[in-house]
């Protein structure tokens, strides 16, 4: 109890000193408050009851791992063993055993997923290649919400934060997963899946620090409504100190955060379920830039910044079964985010709807198909490096799927045919199909084939942006002085979508009950990857910024193709009922 007091009392002289820090402390006490509210509620219930996290879980045996269900493959429940995918799926209980902290952490248990940490706050993470800190092929959804952001298609992974216990499951692909999820689903999805508020009815509170980690504080509360609902509300928030660089320099990564949030699940009647859920976040991080500086002082070291960010997101689904073999959702989300920091400074609002529908067609048919709309608007503030034009931009996706099953020998051969169909204010309309095989020659195995194509739209960044990369200067022999020069990227209102052909195969067996084995190949090839191209012809002579300079400029294009190819091994062996050893 002492301790819970102390972080109380640290929360709270935290939260005063933030507030009279203009606009950032007032964010700041906009998240801060429901955290040492949520905290104090928590700790005036009577009695805390143990998480399910936090107690022992009765070990799942092999064959009840492969009959977990997922989603994720087919956008219907199946089991892990029948997918006809590079699928993997990291628990509840794996993330606890494993002790993580953040998702970056969670997804450094899926084999064939690449985590590396930049910072504090930055990590690159993606599916089969292509790894960087701006990595734009691995689509990421929470709860089916996307998370990629226009800006560079991809993932700002230091504002996916979530109450690790409150995760139910991460349904990770290995592979293309276009023809249902849309565009930049190249290389991968990963799926964050919450717990229904139905399996959070206890109360919950976690404290954690150490030499790194100053605190680490997290509460929730979970209750009924009535017989047929529940809620929860929970709070979190952390403060990590910076690392030290290998010259034993300060890397002036330091980063705090405090997010809170809620989610409610009504079963309405038989065979309707309605969920919302919200959150709203906000954070501070210290970050090392490398400042162009001026054009008569250039390359400067890099200067230690601050950026501050703010964001939240409602999202409701509704779902109706209306047979036993025939059911439909309806999703709708609205996203918020505001960046500021030294190099640009972004506002961004998404509003999401999608609609799904399955059915059985025939006797042999399955068909789900699906309808969605997406605008998203932003506002953007050049930074002394980057800028985009035009500073305001609102774009719109409109898409829709198909996908068919079709049972070609009972119990034995399925074929999957389904395509994607999309249109943005990019590139015009997009198609991206795909077909899979699925052979099961005994109860528990199955191998299975695939051919998909997948594209990565452009990004704000790559069609709007001006990029001040070098300067330098250019010597003029007579009469005797040197003219600077200026090294510009900028982007193309022509660049084509990155478009990736996949071929697969695929086997899972499980010859005895405590032992399973994940074999997959693939090979990839790929167009239209970005370059960058030197135009000699456009070098010109500019004032702006000043003084007069040469401008060199290189522009954003598609004139690059390539292949990846490889395999995947993953074992899982349990030779007693509390251990599991998983090698890949």
């Amino acid at each position: 109890m002492l301790k819970l007091q102390y972080i109380g009392k640290h929360l709270q002289q935290r939260l005063f000193r933030s507030a009279s820090n203009g606009r950032n402390g007032h964010l700041r006490a906009i998240t801060l408050v429901p955290l040492l509210v949520g905290t104090v509620i928590l700790l005036s219930v009577g009695t805390l009851r143990a998480n399910d996290s936090l107690t022992y879980l009765k070990s799942l045996k092999i064959e009840e791992l492969l009959d977990i269900e997922i989603t994720s493959v087919s956008k219907k429940s199946e089991k892990l063993a029948d997918a006809p995918a590079a699928v993997f799926v990291i628990s509840a209980d794996d993330i606890r055993r494993a002790g993580a902290r953040s998702i970056p952490e969670a997804l450094r248990l899926a084999p064939g997923i690449q985590v590396s940490q930049i910072d504090a706050s930055k990590w690159a993470i993606s599916s089969r290649g292509f790894n960087d800190i701006f990595s734009n092929k691995l689509l990421v959804l929470v709860d089916g919400r996307s998370v990629y952001t226009p800006m560079f298609s991809g993932v700002l992974w230091d504002a996916q934060d979530i109450l690790m216990a409150d995760i139910d499951r991460i349904e990770i692909i290995r592979g293309p997963g276009a023809a249902l999820w849309g565009a930049n689903a190249v290389n991968g999805v990963i799926n964050i899946i919450t717990k229904s508020a139905k399996e959070t009815q206890d109360s919950l509170v976690s404290i954690g620090a150490g030499s790194h980690e100053a605190y680490n504080v997290g509460a929730r509360y979970g209750n009924k409504l009535d017989q047929d609902g529940a809620f929860r509300i929970y709070a979190k928030g952390f403060k990590r100190g910076t690392y030290e660089k290998a010259d034993g320099q300060d890397a002036n990564d330091q980063w705090d955060s405090a997010r809170s949030g809620f989610r409610m699940d009504l079963d309405l009647n038989p065979r309707d379920a309605v969920m919302f859920q919200g959150d709203i976040y906000e954070g501070t991080e210290d970050q090392m830039i490398t400042s162009l500086g001026t054009l008569t002082m250039p390359s400067p070291d890099p200067q230690k910044s601050t950026a501050d960010f703010f964001g939240g997101d409602f999202l409701t689904r509704w779902n109706r079964e209306l047979t036993d073999t025939s059911n439909f959702s309806l999703q709708f989300y609205y996203d918020h985010s505001d960046r500021d920091q030294v190099i640009l400074k972004e506002i961004r609002n998404t509003v999401d709807l999608d609609f799904q529908h399955r059915f059985q067609f025939t006797g042999r048919q399955e068909v789900i198909w699906g309808l969605g709309y997406r605008l998203t608007w932003d506002d953007t503030e050049a930074g002394p490096r980057i800028s985009m034009n035009p500073e305001s931009r609102s774009d719109r996706l409109y898409s829709a799927f198909l996908q068919d099953e079709v049972t070609l020998q009972p119990d034995k051969w399925w074929l999957t045919l389904g395509s994607k169909f999309e249109h943005n204010d990019y590139t015009g309309f997009e198609l991206q199909p795909s077909m899979r095989l699925r052979w099961k020659p005994k109860p528990r195995q199955i191998a299975w084939a695939a051919i998909s194509r997948a594209v990565r739209t452009p990004a704000r960044s790559e069609h709007d942006v001006r990029y001040n990369v070098e300067v330098g200067s250019t010597a003029v022999s007579y009469p005797p002085y040197s003219i600077p020069t200026l090294t510009t990227n900028f982007g193309d209102d022509d660049f084509k979508s990155e478009e990736l052909t996949a071929y697969e195969l695929g086997y899972r067996w499980q010859p005895k009950s405590s032992l399973s084995f994940d074999l997959a190949t693939f090979y990839n090839q790929y167009d239209n990857l970005r370059t960058g191209e030197p135009d000699t012809a456009a070098i010109r002579l500019e004032d702006e910024p000043p003084p007069p300079h040469i401008l060199i400029p290189i522009f954003m294009d598609n004139k690059m193709k390539g292949e990846t190819y490889g395999f995947e091994w993953l074992a899982v062996w349990r030779p007693l009922t509390f251990w599991k050893l998983t090698a890949g």
